[in-house]
């Protein structure tokens, strides 16, 4: 009797599921060889951690504006991350001076950036760095000191740094 062999084609470079690191398999003729790769640098965070949150919504934020714009999304994540009293200081600010002042600029970024500054007197402090590209394609940052409150993880105040 004899028995045929069914073989399932894989394209080169598709990637198997694995418990362990990712492997991955390319199929030639009758044989498979798996190869072991690296893991690449994820992100990570913490809802308890002030600077994960700012750099959540600074994250959120940026992709809906770059998305969608300005809309329902933009002003959840806003009632969302930012204090009331934040809220209102924003519609004050952008009103005198015609930007968004979450982003403190007209347009949106291509690249942000959250780091930790400091911590006191239940505040945290991070540094907001958000990267522009221009029609020339020129590149310019704009540097952002974000205050958060410690006891209910919400920005509290925005302000340009340098």
């Amino acid at each position: 009797m004899s028995t045929s062999r069914t073989f399932r084609r894989i394209p080169a470079g598709s990637v198997v599921p694995a418990l362990g690191p990712l492997t991955t398999a390319t199929v030639s003729g009758d044989t498979a060889a798996a190869t072991s790769t690296a893991f690449a640098p994820g992100r990570s965070g913490s809802p308890t951690s002030s600077v994960d949150r700012v750099a959540d919504f600074y994250g959120a934020y940026v992709d809906v504006l770059h998305d969608s714009g300005r809309g329902r999304l933009s002003g959840a994540l806003r009632a969302h991350y930012l204090t009331a009293g934040l809220q209102r200081s924003l519609t004050r600010w952008e009103a005198a001076h015609h930007r968004d002042g979450v982003l403190r600029a007209k347009g949106v970024p291509v690249q942000w950036s959250v780091v930790h500054n400091d911590s006191g007197m239940g505040h945290c402090w991070s540094r907001v760095m958000l990267t522009w590209q221009d029609s020339a394609h020129l590149t310019h940052r704009t540097h952002l000191m974000v205050q958060s409150d410690l006891a209910t993880g919400l920005i509290s105040a925005i302000k340009t740094d340098k």
